[in-house]
């Protein structure tokens, strides 16, 4: 079985056990593939932990769960010094904290001080921990899956835009379709009953993806061409957040700051990706405009008149997709 194969396979088994959120299922996996982080918001029961959980279920990967809390402190993520004495001598060890695994569940981010989050945002963006002067690096396969509540917001820290930028894709999730809301109940309570089997009959463990797999998609995914006017068209978006005056005077007075050189790095790799998941081995513009919004909406940064009209991020990549054209 190829690569890209074993990846549809995956993401029909995820889907088997999460239904009515295949968009998320998808972003899912093209940030894993990307080799990148994401920020998924959504309200409370919209399977946001179950996804990564599944996901870990299927891929030969470790997961850690770490549910951010106000009191909680950077070592109780990144791990600390543990002094160790035997037979009358004594040394400090390295204790790795929760952040030392394949998949990382940060549940709820924005409950956290800054110094925690910090600590983990860190961790994203060098892959290392420095504990004591001593550097201890990440596992090569990485992902960090953080939640924010949009709801609650009193008692919350949120996220600066600086750290947000350092996300791959900032991914909404909504409500399923209302045809899936039986399909659910009848899972969960085929599930509570014990029958946990998946619908082909086979044992998670019997159809687990090995890590090599992940890998060799990414060799695949760097080698998908993109013509010169699709790159054009990445940097033509970018710049539009940018320079919004020579597009539309609405567009203008939106935006506040556009979208950092990630924004033009985002896409180059989540547009690479999707087009591979889709089967092809180049870019086309469709791609790229598929997944504009996953990378951009926490890339600009609206205006106090954008505010003030009720214009959110979503509504300005609309704006922006409209008003470039693809050269």
């Amino acid at each position: 079985m190829s690569a890209h194969e074993s990846i549809l396979a995956l993401k029909q088994q995820i889907a088997q056990t999460i239904l009515g959120q295949d968009v998320m299922i998808e972003r899912l996996l093209i940030g894993l593939l990307a080799d990148g982080n994401l920020l998924v918001e959504g309200l409370p029961g919209l399977a946001k932990t179950r996804a990564i959980k599944k996901l870990s279920t299927f891929l030969d990967a470790g997961l850690s769960r770490i549910q951010f809390t106000p009191d909680l402190l950077p070592s109780d993520i990144t791990g600390s010094e543990i002094y160790y004495s035997a037979d009358g001598k004594g040394e400090f060890r390295f204790q790795p904290g929760p952040v030392f695994n394949n998949l990382v569940l940060a549940d709820e981010i924005n409950r956290a001080p800054a110094k925690v989050q910090a600590a983990l945002l860190e961790a994203m963006e060098e892959r290392q921990v420095t504990v004591n002067g001593k550097t201890h690096p990440l596992p090569r396969l990485f992902l960090v899956m953080a939640t924010e509540n949009p709801i609650e917001q009193e008692g919350t820290y949120p996220l600066p835009e600086a750290q947000l930028d350092r996300f791959l894709m900032h991914v909404y999730v909504d409500y399923p379709e209302e045809k899936s809301e039986r399909d659910i109940m009848l899972l969960v309570r085929s599930e509570e009953g014990g029958d946990d089997s998946n619908p082909a009959g086979h044992s998670a463990q019997d159809t687990r993806v090995p890590q090599d797999i992940i890998f060799s998609a990414r060799a695949e995914i760097h080698n998908i061409q993109m013509a010169p006017a699709v790159e054009q068209y990445i940097v033509a978006l970018i710049e539009a957040t940018r320079h919004p005056e020579r597009y539309d005077k609405d567009l203008r007075k939106w935006i506040q700051i556009g979208a950092s050189p990630r924004g033009t790095i985002g896409l180059d790799k989540c547009s690479r990706a999707y087009a591979w998941l889709q089967g092809r081995d180049y870019v086309h513009p469709d791609d790229v405009q598929a997944i504009a919004h996953d990378v951009l909406r926490h890339r600009i940064l609206p205006s106090y008149d954008a505010q003030a009209e009720g214009i959110r991020p979503d509504q300005i990549v609309d704006k922006v997709l409209q008003l470039v054209a693809v050269a």
